[in-house]
C-alpha cells in the first residue's frame, strides 16, 4: 500500500517558469552547467549546480557551495521569483515531446515505502553520487528535483488526469529543446475540506477518516490501492532523500512519520505513457583483436549482417540532442528484442542474438546482459562495466550519428546501438528484487526542476 501525499509547493512565479525551470542536475558536466548559468542566471542550475557561482579551482562538494545553494534559494523566494503555495495539494505535470504526451501526478512518496519496498528500485547506486545530493538536500532543506516514479495504469487515475487537463493550466511553455510543459494544480471538485485537510493532510486527522470524495481524496486511496510504485529514474536523488529523511527522523525525539521530512518529492507516471529510449555502448579498444578477427568472434555468437546505407536527411534517426552531422547514416536502429546495431570501421552491422543464448531470467535475459556476458566481457575484456573506462554509455536521445562520430574521430573502435529495455522489463526485474546492468534504461522526456519544490 503506497502513501502517495499532496504536499505545500514552492513553485515559480508564472511570468518566471520557463527561465526557472532546468533540465536535472546530473546531466551537466560543470563546465556546461556554468555555461547555461551564464545564459540564464535564473536557470535553477544555480540552485542544482551552486558551483556555478564559484571559480573553477573551488572543489564541487565544498561546504560553502551548499551554503549558496540555499542562500539563491531564499533570496528567490524573497524576490517573488518562487513563492509557497498555501494549502497542500497534489499537482499534474504534462511533457510533450515529439507529438507524444506523458502526463504525471506531483506529490511526495513515503520514506518508509522506500525502506519497505514498496517502492521498488532496480539499479544499484554510488555512495559518492549520493553524498553530495544528501549534502543538497540537508543543507538547502529542500527537495529540489522530483523523482521519475511510475506505476501499472490505472483507470480512476486517468479518468481525475484526464479532468484536470481540462482546465487552466498553471504554466504552459515550450523549452529551448522544443518539449512542451504544462502544469495543472488538482482543484476539488466538491466543496468542503481540501488537501491539507484531508487524510492525506498535515497528520491533524487520522489516515483513513475521509470527509468528501473529492480528487484529492481520491487520487491518494487510489494510491493506497497500489501494492508497488517503481523508480523509473533518479535512483540516487531518491536515496539521498530518503537518507535525509532517516537522519533527521534519528536526530529528534517524539517524531509522529507526518512530518515533511519523511516523504520525497515524485512525479507518479501510468506505465503505458512511458518512453525509454536505448542505452547505447561504445568500447574504446578491441582488446587487442584486429577488427577483422574480432568482427569473426562477433561472427561466432550472433547472425550478423551488414546494413544497407540510407542517405541522411539532416536529422538524427533517434531524437534531437545529437550531433546534426549530415553525413550518411546507416539505417541499423534495432527494432526489436534480441536485435543490436554495431559500427566498426565505418560499417554498420545488424546482429541478432543467437537461440542458445536467449534466456528466461529476468536480468540476464535483458539484452543489455546478453551483450555484455557473450561478448563485451569474454571477447572484450569488459569485466564490469559500472567502473571500466573503456565503455562510455550514450543516451539513445543523441541518435546513431552520435555513435559514428565517436568511433571516426577514434574515441572509440566499436559502438552497439541498443534496443531499449521495457518498461514491463523494467517492472519485473524490480518485481523479482534484481538490480538491473547499469545505464540500462533512458526516460525520455527528462523532469524539469524547479518547477516544483517541497520543502523539508
Amino acid at each position: 500500500m503506497a502513501e502517495i501525499r499532496p504536499f505545500r509547493c514552492i513553485r515559480p512565479a508564472e511570468e518566471a517558469a520557463s527561465k526557472v525551470a532546468a533540465l536535472p542536475y546530473d546531466v551537466y558536466s560543470r563546465q556546461e552547467a556554468k555555461k547555461e548559468v551564464e545564459k540564464n542566471p535564473m536557470s535553477f542550475l544555480a540552485v542544482d549546480r551552486a558551483e556555478t557561482q564559484f571559480s573553477d579551482d573551488v572543489d564541487l562538494h565544498e561546504p560553502k557551495v551548499y551554503e549558496k545553494a540555499r542562500e539563491i534559494l531564499e533570496k528567490w523566494q524573497e524576490e517573488g521569483i518562487l513563492y509557497e503555495d498555501p494549502a497542500e495539494c497534489y499537482y499534474l505535470y504534462e511533457l510533450t515531446m515529439n507529438g507524444r504526451s506523458q502526463a504525471g501526478i506531483v506529490a511526495c512518496a513515503s520514506v518508509d515505502d522506500y525502506v519497505n519496498g514498496v517502492i521498488k528500485k532496480h539499479e544499484n547506486t554510488r555512495e559518492d553520487k549520493e553524498q553530495d545530493r544528501i549534502c543538497h538536500v540537508d543543507v538547502t532543506g529542500a527537495h529540489t528535483g522530483p523523482i521519475f516514479l511510475a506505476y501499472r495504469s490505472d483507470q480512476e487515475l486517468n479518468q481525475i488526469v484526464d479532468e484536470v487537463r481540462s482546465q487552466e493550466t498553471l504554466y504552459d511553455f515550450t523549452a529551448e529543446d522544443g518539449v512542451r510543459h504544462r502544469v495543472w494544480k488538482v482543484d476539488d471538485e466538491k466543496a468542503g475540506k481540501t488537501g491539507a485537510d484531508t487524510e492525506a493532510g498535515t497528520g491533524t486527522e487520522q489516515a483513513g477518516e475521509v470527509r468528501e470524495d473529492n480528487r484529492t481524496s481520491r487520487i491518494y486511496k487510489r494510491f493506497k490501492a497500489m501494492e508497488a510504485i517503481y523508480i523509473a529514474d533518479g535512483h540516487h536523488r531518491a536515496a539521498s532523500a530518503v537518507k535525509v529523511g532517516l537522519k533527521r527522523r534519528d536526530e529528534r525525539s517524539g517524531c509522529t512519520g507526518q512530518e515533511p521530512f519523511n516523504f520525497f518529492l515524485s512525479v507518479l507516471f501510468p506505465d503505458d505513457q512511458l518512453l525509454i529510449m536505448p542505452y547505447n555502448r561504445v568500447v574504446k579498444d578491441l582488446n587487442g583483436w584486429s577488427a577483422e578477427a574480432f568482427l569473426e568472434k562477433v561472427k561466432d555468437r550472433f547472425i550478423v549482417k551488414e546494413c544497407v546505407k540510407a542517405e541522411r536527411n539532416g536529422a538524427n534517426l533517434v531524437g534531437d540532442r545529437g550531433t546534426g552531422d549530415k553525413k550518411n547514416e546507416s539505417a541499423c536502429q534495432p527494432k526489436e528484442r534480441h536485435h543490436m546495431g554495431m559500427y566498426l570501421k565505418g560499417q554498420w552491422y545488424e546482429l541478432k542474438v543467437k537461440h542458445e543464448s536467449i534466456v528466461k531470467d529476468p536480468v540476464k535475459g535483458l539484452d543489455v546482459s546478453i551483450l555484455q556476458d557473450i561478448l563485451l566481457e569474454p571477447v572484450l575484456g569488459i569485466q564490469d562495466p559500472r567502473t571500466d573506462e573503456r565503455i562510455q554509455f550514450v543516451g539513445g536521445i543523441r541518435g546513431l550519428s552520435e555513435l559514428e562520430r565517436l568511433v571516426d574521430e577514434g574515441k572509440g573502435a566499436v559502438a552497439f546501438a541498443m534496443y531499449p529495455t521495457s518498461v514491463q522489463e523494467l517492472f519485473s526485474v524490480a518485481d523479482a528484487g534484481l538490480l538491473m546492468p547499469p545505464k540500462s534504461t533512458w526516460f525520455e522526456p527528462k523532469l524539469r526542476s524547479g518547477l516544483f519544490i517541497h520543502k523539508l
